[in-house]
């Protein structure tokens, strides 16, 4: 029932933005249909074996992909990694404390010239861009979810004599996953957001390149139909990532409801 009033929304907001539009005859609002249609013609009327893909959803939309979900899990591998360690010492968190303060609080676009002058045009740039805004998320949330250990599950592992590493691997993370998770969730959508700007800097392909292209053509349709493409990738990712979640984290709900 929430499902189809969810479904009744959006269509409601759909039929109104088409009708206003409509309305107005504003080449800079198009409507809905107009985008949709926009969206078929550049990337999903290809040939059934390459699943409806044109020659621009493979030359554009797939690279933009690769660079995201790359920086993506480049960033969360680190960020787990450095957030369980520091996690696990207070000491080690108060010497890097002010230095992450200070990396966080500023914004990846500013560093692009920066990187530009380091890594030049291209796949380094584009990663080194995703990877220092994604990261911070993640770190932080790990950094939160291991100094968060239940004392008890810690004292129940020196019990059993576990070594630094199976605690680490059997008992620290398992604890701090609801947190990391919710890092990795909130990072995924940034990960979307500097994947864009990142390849409106020397870029060759990739959404980014074409969203820029098409704003230097003019090509009102093809920058909403971008924009509307941007949109629904984030929101398909976001809910493969929440069914992942549900999946690898149910032990956790039904410790709560046992509880």
């Amino acid at each position: 029932m929430m499902a189809l009033a969810r479904l009744g929304v959006v269509a409601a907001v759909l039929a109104v933005w088409e009708i206003v539009t409509r309305a107005l005859q504003d080449n800079d609002f198009p409507p809905p249909t107009m985008i949709v249609q926009k969206m078929h013609e550049l990337w999903f009327s290809g040939p059934a074996t390459r699943l409806f893909l044109t020659d621009d959803a493979v030359a554009n939309m797939l690279p933009s992909l690769g660079r995201m979900f790359g920086g993506w899990v480049l960033a969360a591998v680190i960020g787990v990694i450095l957030g369980m360690l520091l996690g696990r010492s207070r000491v080690a968190t108060d010497y890097v404390d002010a230095l992450i303060e200070f990396g966080r609080a500023i914004p990846p676009p500013l560093l692009l010239p920066a990187f530009l002058v380091v890594f030049h045009a291209g796949l380094r740039l584009q990663l080194a861009t995703i990877v220092f805004g994604v990261i911070w998320p993640v770190l932080l949330n790990s950094i939160d979810g291991a100094k968060a250990v239940d004392r008890g599950y810690l004292d129940t592992a020196t019990v059993f004599a576990l070594t630094r590493t199976q605690r680490l691997r059997l008992v620290v993370i398992p604890a701090a996953s609801p947190k990391i998770f919710a890092g990795l969730r909130l990072s995924l959508s940034l990960a979307l957001i500097l994947m864009v700007i990142s390849e409106l800097f020397g870029s060759t392909d990739g959404l980014g390149y074409q969203l820029l292209q098409a704003q230097r053509s003019f090509d009102t349709p093809g920058v909403w139909a971008t924009i509307a493409l941007l949109g629904l990738l984030g929101c398909t990712a976001n809910a493969l990532f929440v069914f992942a979640e549900n999946r690898l984290l149910i032990w956790q709900r039904q410790a709560t409801r046992t509880a």
